[in-house]
């Protein structure tokens, strides 16, 4: 294996010279390998000259030295870059404040995390008592000297004496539990590896169910696409050998299984999944009855038609939010104590979206999601309307969780302009106190946020929020805009605070977030609208959303730049081949660039759903007609693009990104930098040290004004 750090230090040791922000006549990109590998796919030849990249960086010496000559060269550019510095210290300054997590109570303790500011990562703090002193459980800053390692996911259990959680290393999905005796602090000595795309639910004070995939071979963790993930319980003091197999379908390997508990301990709930649609079928296991009937599941709903999110359950009843005959979803219950058990409806779909729903106290606190916004009300545990919840303005609201029988709960708010808050609402009066405001470096009034609809291609009415400082808003000139979008896997974009959008507005930028068709923003049609066959439309939406832009004098004609990830990615690279005239800068990052062959690895078999299978003739013909990686317009000039990607991206392998990077290298697409960024020790996204983040954020805001027009006023920046 390449020690790709050292390779890299090397490089960037030896690299000649600056190269100039503005010009591409300095830039010689590195020399890429190209392979004859052609494939013949329902009667079209198909190259793909670049394959050898998709080969893991640690496993192949050739990939290795090819991201490290990458690097080496943007790197070298992006350092030369005028406004880099300024955005590098706005970003650690915006970043540099206290922030809280959601509090989580067991028992008498109340658990949350905490970031000081500029920490790489959050500490988990615990509380005895509402008003106890803050004590430090956990601190993943210790883990490792450059703060790769983080605290993923963590439960405590029923009565708080323990806490599982979940370690996550570079930024891989891969997971490894550990339990903490929360009184002294101490770690157990148990100890569970392989758990992927797992919840964590307790069984009592005496085990967990978890979800976990075989041990994959030597060479594939990261590449492989994984096959019988299986739920198993793990008794505390016992070694993972010993864990009872719970739930498995090994007649179908390509299922996925996840388990959660009821918050009084009678029920386990198994979800299964084929895909990342949202359609899902659903067991029961009666905990109480197990010395008896064992792990014997109970099947509650099956067919893989609908989405069903477990609300929660008291006793043997349950509480579900799903689109079952309701597009836009509602809240149904059953009681699997009566004899022919039935599901009912407790509140209809009404004409917002019901995102989720949370039992507290003695009621249902219901949370919707209008034209993009938040908006939460409290029923009654029959569906007899009981209040309205005030958040204020343009907004996304998360949390309303707790217990049956508690008299209190915890929400968050977050705007563009505003850092996540918490708060504390007390069930029986319905008044709110602030549990963590976060003190901020800049003023909210100071920003424009409006909400506007336009029309895409086909006339159909899509939603986008726009975002400038009030000044600039009311002289009235086009700005340096970034639109940003996603587009796709029933996914709802909505507002929410980001301290390197936040250094872009402060710099006199606009900042637009399109609700495009393929998301969760209005239900299931909206979906589907974007999905398969349909995948046009979500180009089409964000085209559209950028020409509106510009039309209504919001963006500068030559100033407008998109960026996107994951399949936000893929939506970039699929709208610069379509338009590149349409502009000024391009980032896709961590995207699905390579639409022929996304299935081959990690988790790329779940999205078929949503893209299609390339192995069937239809489905093919849709995907190599907007595939970023074959789709490359030589001939025509694009815009700069800047590739972001990640060693250990094993959600979207970066075999994607280095593929789409190194043939718009190669093509005739005009004098502008083609460049791609790679991170070491980072994955997808979650788990990124702060210290990562902030330095990315800088050198894409430095990239993008370079290349919209945005400079910043020296003096106006002093002031703020």
């Amino acid at each position: 294996m390449v020690r790709l750090r050292a390779v890299l230090g090397l490089l960037l040791a030896t690299l000649a010279g600056p190269i100039s922000g503005g010009t591409m006549t300095d830039i010689r990109y590195p020399e890429t390998r190209r392979d004859d590998v052609v494939e013949t796919r329902f009667g079209e030849t198909i190259a793909d000259p670049y394959r050898w990249l998709e080969a893991d960086v640690r496993e192949a010496p050739p990939v290795a030295d090819w991201v490290a000559r990458e690097n080496a060269v943007t790197r070298a550019y992006l350092d030369a870059l005028p406004q880099r510095a300024h955005f590098l210290e706005r970003i650690r300054t915006l970043t540099n404040y206290e922030r809280f997590g959601l509090p989580e109570k067991a028992g008498a303790r109340y658990f949350y995390m905490r970031n000081s500011g500029l920490q790489n990562q959050a500490q988990l703090f615990v509380r005895d008592g509402l008003a106890g002193v803050p004590r430090l459980l956990l601190d993943p800053n210790a883990w490792a000297a450059d703060g790769a390692t983080a605290l993923d996911a963590w439960k405590p259990s029923l009565n708080g004496q323990y806490l599982l959680y979940s370690v996550q290393d570079g930024g891989t999905d891969w997971r490894v539990l550990h339990v903490l005796d929360v009184r002294t602090g101490k770690a157990l000595a148990d100890e569970v590896r392989w758990a992927k795309y797992s919840g964590l639910a307790w069984v009592g004070e005496e085990g967990f169910l978890y979800s976990r995939f075989p041990e994959p071979a030597p060479g594939t963790a990261f590449q492989g696409a994984t096959f019988d993930q299986a739920i198993y319980f793990h008794r505390l003091g016992t070694p993972q050998a010993e864990d009872e197999l719970v739930y498995s379908t090994p007649e179908h390997p390509g299922y996925g299984h996840t388990a959660r508990v009821t918050q009084d301990g009678r029920l386990a709930i198994i979800t299964t999944t084929v895909s990342t649609d949202a359609r899902y079928e659903v067991r029961a296991i009666d905990l109480k009855a197990r010395a008896k009937l064992g792990w014997k599941t109970v099947p509650l709903v099956s067919g893989f038609t609908d989405d069903w999110r477990l609300v929660e359950g008291v006793g043997k009843r349950l509480w579900y939010v799903t689109n079952w005959n309701a597009p836009r979803f509602r809240l149904v219950s059953i009681d699997l104590g009566q004899r022919n058990p039935q599901w009912t409806q407790i509140v209809p779909e009404g004409a917002a979206i019901l995102e989720r729903a949370g039992i507290v106290g003695n009621a249902v606190i219901l949370n919707y999601l209008r034209d993009a916004a938040s908006h939460a009300e409290v029923v009654s545990l029959d569906g007899r309307p009981a209040r309205a919840i005030t958040l204020g303005g343009f907004g996304t609201a998360s949390g309303f969780r707790g217990r049956p029988g508690d008299p209190e709960t915890f929400y968050s708010f977050t705007s563009f302009a505003c850092p996540s808050a918490i708060y504390r609402m007390d069930m029986e009066t319905g008044q709110t106190a602030p549990f963590a405001e976060p003190g901020v470096c800049f003023d909210p009034q100071d920003y424009l946020v409006e909400q506007r609809f336009y029309a895409s291609k086909d006339g159909t009415r899509v939603p986008m929020f726009i975002v400038r400082r009030k000044d600039l808003a009311r002289a009235g000139k086009p700005l340096p805009t970034l639109l940003y979008g996603y587009g796709g896997f029933d996914v709802a974009l909505t507002p929410g605070f980001s301290a390197i959008r936040m250094a872009w507005l402060e710099a006199g930028g606009a900042f637009a977030m399109a609700n495009l068709r393929g998301g969760g923003e209005y239900g299931r049609e909206w979906h589907e609208a974007g999905t398969g066959a349909n995948k046009q439309n979500v180009f089409d939406d964000f085209i559209a959303a950028a020409e509106y832009l510009i039309r209504e004098g919001i963006a500068k004609k030559d100033g407008l730049a998109i960026q996107g990830g994951s399949n936000g990615g893929l939506l970039v690279g699929a709208v610069v081949n379509q338009r590149p005239d349409l502009f000024a800068a391009a980032v896709p990052q961590v995207g699905v660039m390579d639409m022929l062959r996304f299935d081959q690895f990690t988790a790329g078999r779940y999205w078929v759903d949503d893209y299609g299978h390339p192995d069937r003739e239809a489905d093919f013909k849709v995907l190599r007609a907007y595939s970023p990686y074959h789709n490359i317009a030589s001939g025509r000039d694009y815009p700069p693009i800047l590739v972001t990607t990640a060693d250990t991206d094993d959600r979207v392998v970066p075999g994607h990104s280095f593929k789409y990077a190194a043939a718009l290298q190669h093509a005739s697409i005009g004098n502008r930098p083609h460049l791609i960024r790679i991170e070491t020790r980072a994955g997808h996204g979650s788990g990124k040290p702060t210290d990562k983040a902030i330095e990315e954020g800088a050198d894409i805001l430095a990239f993008l004004a370079q290349w919209t027009g945005l400079s910043i006023d020296p003096a106006d920046a002093a002031r703020r």
